[in-house]
């Protein structure tokens, strides 16, 4: 909704309008009536002793038509006061409920995404107690790597949104994948550089896993992947002792851009929009006109508050909402952000 339409703003507007034109036509009466003062006093003065007691009542007359011009342009300028506080008023309510609609739009963003990150977080607790993928990270024969690899194969074609899953020994090669043919450069690769790898083989016991930041993978084609990971336990056991780490690669960039593409806007409002998500560091990870992914930094004014939004100097509004979390996932610290107005560019 836009300031200059909505009602309140018209409704002042209107009332300026009609209070001008009828302050108008009181000025116009009232000069006709002061040069009808004036020609009654020359008429006086004419008639000399006769036109005397005509000429105290065209003084008064034109006494009180100063008067009436004193009154009306205080009037007028009290008018134009009153409503210009009234327009004021009306704009910054309107500015506030349109704030708070979109930092909901936001809030929302983020929540669907959380709810979608913990059902990832689920996934890869859940397939790393699968037999095929214990087996294979406990005793690596080439019959359980390959029986290994066809299970995670299966999954791959029921679970469409991962681009692939490895599995790792304590060592940190990755032994097994689910796309071998897709993705040959994953096999036999050391990743015991990667957070995700440490942080798994870290975890306490088979209830805890890991979220890499979302980043490119140079294995997986470069593309953008979020990571989670957790530590494979023998015997597929809660409390057992980590033989190995499932790491499992979100196909991050076409489900984020789906989420903020559909972001439920109004008419007209997409164009001069700008829906996001980012990343703890307030990194762009996903944004609805395609800039900006892994490489823009928005310079986000939270001040503390979880969720809520405010006018940059140029005119633009900045909604934003802190993930809440969902479930077991308390998510990363990201945000969903809407920014509009002036091209919402935010660099």
């Amino acid at each position: 909704m836009s300031v200059a339409g909505n009602p309140l703003f018209d409704l002042s507007r209107d009332v300026l309008d009609v209070a001008s034109r009828k302050v108008t036509l009181i000025e116009d009466i009232t000069r006709r009536t002061k040069m009808l003062a004036m020609n009654a006093l020359i008429e006086a003065a004419r008639a000399g002793e006769a036109g005397r007691g005509f000429a105290v009542v065209a003084n008064e007359v034109s006494e009180i038509s100063k008067q009436v011009n004193v009154v009306t342009r205080d009037l007028r300028s009290e008018i134009v006061a009153r409503v210009d506080h009234l327009m004021n008023a009306g704009t910054d309510m309107v500015r506030e409920m349109k704030g708070k609609r979109l930092a909901d739009l936001s809030l929302n963003m983020i929540e669907i995404i959380d709810r979608n990150l913990y059902e990832r977080s689920c996934d890869v607790r859940w397939w790393a107690t699968d037999s095929a993928v214990v087996n294979c990270a406990a005793d690596p024969t080439a019959a359980a790597r390959k029986h290994a690899a066809h299970r995670l194969g299966v999954i791959l074609e029921s679970y469409t949104v991962y681009l692939d899953l490895w599995i790792c020994n304590r060592a940190g090669e990755v032994i097994a994948t689910g796309r071998p043919n897709m993705y040959p450069g994953a096999i036999g690769a050391l990743v015991t550089d990667e957070p995700w790898f440490r942080q798994a083989l870290a975890t306490r016991d088979g209830g805890e896993f890991t979220v890499g930041d979302v980043g490119r993978n140079r294995r997986l084609d470069d593309r953008v992947v979020a990571t989670y990971a957790t530590a494979i336990r023998r015997d597929g056991e809660a409390g057992g002792e980590p033989v190995g780490v499932l790491g499992i690669f979100f196909d991050w960039e076409p489900q984020a851009r789906a989420v903020v593409e559909g972001v439920r806007l109004e008419e007209g409002e997409r164009e001069h929009s700008r829906c996001l998500l980012v990343d703890a560091r307030h990194r762009v990870i996903a944004s609805s006109d395609g800039r900006g992914l892994l490489s823009e930094v928005v310079p986000l004014r939270t001040e503390g508050r979880t969720m809520g939004h405010y006018l940059e100097p140029d005119g633009r509004h900045v909604a934003f909402a802190l993930t809440p979390g969902y479930e077991t996932y308390r998510g990363l610290g990201w945000y969903g952000v809407i920014v509009q107005g002036k091209g919402a560019g935010l660099s």
